[in-house]
């Protein structure tokens, strides 16, 4: 049939005042009970059956089924899940397979609120279903109830649909107003009606009297559900204020917003609801823009600081009160459904679309706009901060749970906050855009697929947090900050507790503690010996120390990498005394040639000094352990004033992605010795496991260092091509570089990404003194949680006793593949791709003895 063609709505004269209902029509109608939408229903489902229409009834409400089950109807039962983009794109496989001309009537649409909290989603679901049924020439019939929606849901159908009908009834009449007819006009259209269900007089009210007794019967009705001017969500939030503020028990009311509001991770609830108070939930609220969750990142720094709250009050008295916001992750999708992104949003989840429509949606991410009514909330949130920096920082509902750290995947945006308003408030949208826009990262995609959330929901929500810290001339930044663990499976120095916890901490921002920075090594903190160093030198000390600080430039509004003679004259003495350290050797031969100079280096020495501090961040670890029953890993800043006092800004929370291992596999003791490939000790990271091998790739660490420095990034890349080449066919690799793996820097090793290798089972980092490469186990980056949660193997070979056998020349016999791959012509010699698939090569790792033995 024709788009736009007339059909019958089985009742006449309704199709002669509203000149028919067309092919591509959805019809609404608002009313006050359902049975009054069935008197509109069931005339237009008998008139389908006799035109021999495919008439489909989507079934997922709680109330009574509207239509009866006969053969002409087709039933699709959807379970109503909290998931909007499940239940939506369910609906929406359906209607396509059901294909152009179908006949449908949907559940009631107020029951999504039901399921989702608010208003907001049921506009947006709307929004996306009612196109797709209109460009399919379907017919479709949806009941809302009156009084349940705000005018902004209400509003958002309102300009969606093609027909929008208002139904009312007394004991003798009923009544018709149509709100919206779209493509059609008549001078009596948009006046009230009358309705005859019995006769099927459907008429236009000309006469006095009976305008009268309608506007009686919508006074009364208005009366009885005024329409709200606030989203459902809110109305819930007031009305359960109300009940404390009565002294009324509301217990069952902070369960519900705990689901609807704070978390889905099962775990995360349980101990959300054991140490929240009301007036957390409310204050969350109080701070939140938009509806839904507010996402792993802000639950678990909130959840965290409710535990040392009620576990460990004098510590809760250093802790910074937290002043940060929350954009909810229903604001996600509606950003998205909005800037009309639905359609590619839908393509992109599809195994086609997944990885090759990811860059297009993330640009067109970039390119869209909000609303008058969010910026209005973004505005509040600039002008509470003043002239502050702040972070937004990705928070999704997927993120910083157990098992799914998203570690390093989404993006985080520091704010300067100057200048004109309208300045402040572009680089708040651009940078909200910025962490949407990182959900389609190649990374984040990787890692989703790779653990089997591909077919989630993964909405984005966002938590907005003051930059802790303080200024020093044009520069800001907090004292210290850095990541902090409460179990260590990677021992710096024997004699360390790892049950103690561990630190890693920078001056400056925390960017620094998680990221490999070309030059510049964080302090590892053991918590049971705070000051005690794995380097016995000062001269090592310095070696390895933090060569640059990150700091905000409220100047240039731009994060900088600074070292600190550059920002010496703008630090106070005493907060150098607290975070530098001499070179006492350096000092000491300058002075054997006549020069007398200071040499300074970051150490951070004053705060691992300082007993209060460190017996504090340890408890605080070991607390929130306890009541996770798990490893925490946490993000923090210290700050401290000229007469000592200090405070902690505890900024997340999530569990630690730790691999431990009790007995470990037995290395065997017979390998004949010209069949080992490695063999080391105390220089691995992983799970004890047994496994062989079927490729290792080996970059030549001589011959990558006389590549031009043009061609290094060729070598990532290759490594890039094979891991997702071999990816999904069950191989067994290993990889071997020289240096840093996912450095940045390619003079300290090969700069790849953690999706470039997530498909190697064992990451193998090579010291090479000839050309100065130096492996680096760090513990607490990024890319370490990512090897770590992928049970991927980290080993280091280092050229001393650590190492007992070591021989990649045994390799050379083997099959090389590199011809097999783009850059061979380059790279030839560079990398080499061994086939040892026929050699047998077996890996063994006993973590109980730190000994790794492979053989080929």
């Amino acid at each position: 049939m024709a788009a736009f063609d007339r059909i019958s709505s089985g009742i006449s004269e309704m199709d002669t005042a509203l000149d028919n209902i067309r092919l591509g029509d959805n019809v609404v109608w608002r009313v006050s009970d359902l049975s009054e939408f069935k008197l509109f229903m069931e005339p237009y489902i008998k008139q389908a059956i006799e035109d021999k229409r495919n008439i489909i009834y989507f079934r997922f409400a709680s109330h009574e089924p509207l239509l009866e089950e006969k053969p002409e109807i087709k039933r699709i039962d959807v379970p109503l899940s909290h998931r909007f983009e499940t239940f939506t794109v369910d609906i929406h496989n359906e209607i396509e397979k059901a294909g152009r001309d179908a006949f449908y009537v949907f559940d009631c649409l107020s029951e999504l609120q039901a399921a989702w909290a608010t208003d907001l989603m049921m506009g947006n679901f709307f929004r996306v279903t009612c196109p797709f049924l209109f460009i399919l020439d379907t017919v479709a019939f949806f009941p809302i109830i009156r009084g349940k929606h705000s005018v902004q849901a209400i509003n958002k159908i309102l300009d969606t649909t093609q027909l929008f009908l208002d139904v009312y009834s007394d004991k003798k009449n009923v009544y018709v107003r149509p709100e919206k007819v779209w493509n059609r006009n008549s001078d009596t259209m948009f006046l009230p009606h009358t309705y005859n269900p019995e006769s099927g007089e459907f008429r236009p009210i000309l006469d006095g009297v009976k305008s009268s007794r309608f506007y009686q019967t919508l006074g009364l009705a208005q009366r009885s559900a005024e329409e709200q001017y606030s989203d459902s969500w809110d109305k819930y939030f007031i009305r359960v204020k109300m009940l404390r503020e009565n002294g009324i028990d509301i217990t069952k009311e902070c369960s519900r917003m705990c689901n609807i509001m704070m978390t889905r991770d099962a775990k995360m609830r349980e101990m959300v609801k054991k140490n929240f108070t009301p007036e957390d939930y409310f204050a969350v609220r109080d701070h939140m823009v938009g509806t839904g969750m507010i996402g792993g990142k802000s639950c678990g720094m909130l959840l965290a600081r409710a535990i040392i709250r009620n576990k460990e009050p004098d510590i809760s008295e250093v802790l910074e009160p937290h002043d940060s916001f929350y954009v909810g992750s229903d604001m996600y999708y509606t950003y998205i459904v909005d800037n009309n992104l639905w359609d590619i949003r839908i393509k992109q989840r599809t195994e086609e679309g997944y990885f090759t429509l990811a860059d297009e949606f993330a640009s067109r991410i970039m390119e869209g706009s909000f609303s008058s009514a969010m910026r209005e909330q973004f505005i509040r949130i600039i002008e509470y901060y003043g002239q502050d920096p702040y972070i937004i920082r990705s928070s999704s509902i997927l993120e910083d749970g157990f098992g799914n750290a998203f570690a390093g995947k989404y993006e985080s945006v520091f704010c300067a906050n100057r200048g004109s308003l309208e300045e402040r408030l572009n680089e708040f949208e651009h940078a909200i855009k910025v962490v949407y826009a990182s959900s389609m990262s190649l990374s984040a995609l990787d890692y989703r697929n790779r653990r089997g959330l591909a077919g989630r929901d993964e909405q984005m929500a966002l938590l907005i947090q003051r930059v802790s810290g303080s200024y020093y001339g044009n520069y800001y930044m907090p004292c210290a900050a850095g990541v902090g663990y409460s179990y260590s499976p990677y021992r710096i120095m024997k004699d360390t507790d790892p049950t103690a916890g561990m630190l890693r901490l920078v001056m400056g921002l925390g960017t620094s503690a998680v990221d490999r920075t070309e030059g510049s090594y964080p302090r590892i903190v053991n918590l049971d010996m705070p000051e005690k160093s794995s380097y016995s030198s000062s001269a090592d000390k310095h070696k390895f120390s933090q060569g640059k600080a990150e700091v905000i430039n409220m100047t240039t509004r731009e994060l900088e990498k600074m070292s600190y003679e550059k920002m010496e004259q703008d630090i106070p003495k005493y907060l150098e005394k607290i975070l530098l350290e001499h070179d006492t050797e350096a000092e000491s031969r300058l002075r054997e040639m006549g020069r007398r100079r200071e040499v300074k280096f970051i150490s951070c020495k004053g705060l691992v000094a300082n007993s209060p501090l460190m017996d504090q961040m340890r408890r605080m670890l070991h607390r929130i352990q306890e009541e996770y029953e798990y490893p925490v890993d946490t993000e923090f800043t210290i700050n401290i004033s000229e007469n000592g006092e200090y405070s902690i800004d505890l900024l997340q929370c999530r569990p630690l992605q730790v691999q431990k291992g009790k007995t470990g596999n037995v290395v065997p003791e017979d390998i004949p010795e010209e069949r080992i490939l490695l063999e080391s000790v105390g220089t691995s990271m992983g799970i004890s496991k047994t496994s062989s091998l079927d490729l290792i790739v080996y970059v030549d660490p001589v011959k990558y260092y006389e590549l031009p420095f043009k061609d290094k990034d060729l070598v990532a890349k290759l490594i890039g091509k094979i891991n997702w080449h071999y990816r999904d066919m069950d191989k067994h690799m290993m990889l071997i570089v020289p240096g840093r793996v996912g450095t940045t820097s390619p003079e300290l090793g090969v700069p790849t990404s953690f999706a470039d290798i997530s498909a190697y089972d064992i990451i193998c980092e090579t010291e090479e003194s000839r050309v100065g490469y130096n492996p680096e186990l760090s513990y607490g980056s990024h890319i370490f949680q990512d090897l770590v949660e992928a049970e991927i193997l980290y080993t280091a070979i280092f050229q001393g006793e650590k190492t007992k056998k070591y021989s990649p020349e045994k390799l050379t016999s083997s099959k090389d593949l590199i011809n097999e791959f783009d850059y061979s012509d380059v790279l030839e010699g560079v990398v080499h791709i061994y086939d040892v698939s026929d050699r047998k090569c077996e890996v063994y790792n006993d973590v109980a003895s730190e000994h790794l033995l492979i053989t080929c």
